[in-house]
């Protein structure tokens, strides 16, 4: 039975789980001066709460989705579970009466959105030919790409006019309703016509994956060092008004989509040269506003020069991975937790390195350094990508 040309409408339903989960990951980092307050602690602190949610993502996303896989799941069914867990641990995080609440709350909201994420992918993948799955899988990622655009603005702007709980209502209540339209709306697998534990298993002794997989924790792990101090380094160090810090945050996830489009075109054919002219871009840009000083102009321009690499390299990422394995749950989901080890790891080398004093933006050369062993690790398979097509 052939599938129809046009994209479904559930399509479209996973790009909007994927915008509710990933502005809830990154909200954080529009209201640290505010959760600082709050919760009497420090900045770093604060940035910690980003790298809790990832670290939950990292650790916890492979070993429910084994268990899941273990127990015959179908992935409709794990999907709506998860996001269930992940509104009920987010309901937490909005009414948390201590840091350490919000920090528990965190870890367990990043356990469901690891899973959700890859499962989003997985569905994705099942309901179009994989000859349109490169499309597909591009509009559900523009779900990630809009939460920079519109997520984390609109968060920000709510958490300065109403309150951080607001804000954390209601992205809370958009995951809710994307739980409600999963469980109606998407379609259940037929029985038996998922690959089986062992099946997906075997797609992870490949050496190619796991390569593309380093790649992608060190993009982002690199982003996140800066993006997750960005506001206190735009207020404190550039200079900016409070007041322009959301329309700021507006203006770098535009330029997100704007790379994102640019990488999602030429991703399928280029999937490695792309992926290293983003991470050159990067070092450079991060470089750049590490040593812009008191050039407003110049450390604005980094700063959304910035968004044209980091996060939009996601369609490369990802054809990578789709060219050395099958997309399954598990290889998406063990994607998202390497790529989110990353983030964690970045987020706190970032707040370290505050910590230890060499000041606010010492997380640029954190993310400077890190996106420069990205550069480092495309060496070997650009090397032999002619004599190996299939490393990319």
């Amino acid at each position: 039975m052939s599938r129809p040309s046009k994209l479904p409408p559930t399509v479209y339903l996973l790009g909007l789980t994927i915008f509710s989960l990933v502005t809830a990951e990154f909200m954080v980092a529009g209201m640290m001066p505010s959760l600082a307050e709050a919760f009497s602690v420090s900045l770093a602190q604060v940035g910690n709460l980003i790298a809790f949610y990832a670290l939950g993502m990292a650790l916890g996303g492979p070993p429910v989705t084994v268990f899941l896989l273990s127990r015959n799941v179908g992935n409709k069914r794990a999907l709506v579970t998860l996001l269930a867990c992940y509104v009920a641990a987010g309901a937490l995080a909005a009414a948390a009466p201590s840091y350490f609440v919000l920090a528990v709350a965190r870890v367990v909201m990043g356990v469901s959105s690891a899973v959700c994420i890859g499962l989003c992918m997985t569905v994705c993948a099942g309901l179009v030919a994989p000859e349109r799955r490169g499309k597909a899988v591009s509009v559900v990622l523009a779900g990630l790409m809009l939460s920079p655009v519109v997520g984390v603005p609109i968060t920000t702007w709510v958490e300065q006019h109403v309150g951080w709980r607001a804000s954390s209502w209601l992205v809370v209540a958009l995951a809710l309703l994307c739980t409600a339209l999963a469980a109606s709306r998407l379609p259940s697998s037929v029985k038996g016509s998922e690959p089986t534990l062992g099946q997906q298993w075997a797609e992870l002794k490949n050496s190619h994956l796991w390569a593309a997989y380093l790649t992608s924790g060190l993009i982002i792990g690199a982003t996140f060092a800066a993006f997750s101090y960005c506001t206190p380094i735009l207020i404190q160090e550039v200079g900016v008004a409070p007041r322009f810090v959301a329309p700021l945050l507006a203006l770098y996830g535009v330029a997100n989509l704007i790379g994102n489009m640019i990488v999602g075109r030429l991703a399928d054919r280029h999937t490695l040269p792309v992926t290293g002219w983003g991470l050159g871009l990067m070092v450079l840009t991060l470089t750049g506003f590490a040593l812009a000083g008191d050039h407003q102009w110049l450390n604005l321009i980094c700063f959304v020069a910035l968004g044209l690499t980091g996060v939009a390299l996601n369609p490369a990422m990802v054809a990578r991975v789709m060219n050395a394995a099958e997309p399954a749950a598990l290889v998406n989901i063990l994607h998202t937790s390497v790529i989110t080890a990353g983030l964690a790891f970045g987020s706190w080398a970032g707040g370290a390195a505050i910590d230890a004093g060499f000041g606010l933006r010492a997380p640029l050369w954190v993310g400077a350094a890190m996106a420069s062993l990205g550069l480092i690790s495309l060496v070997r398979p650009l090397v032999t990508t002619r004599a190996e097509p299939r490393c990319v």
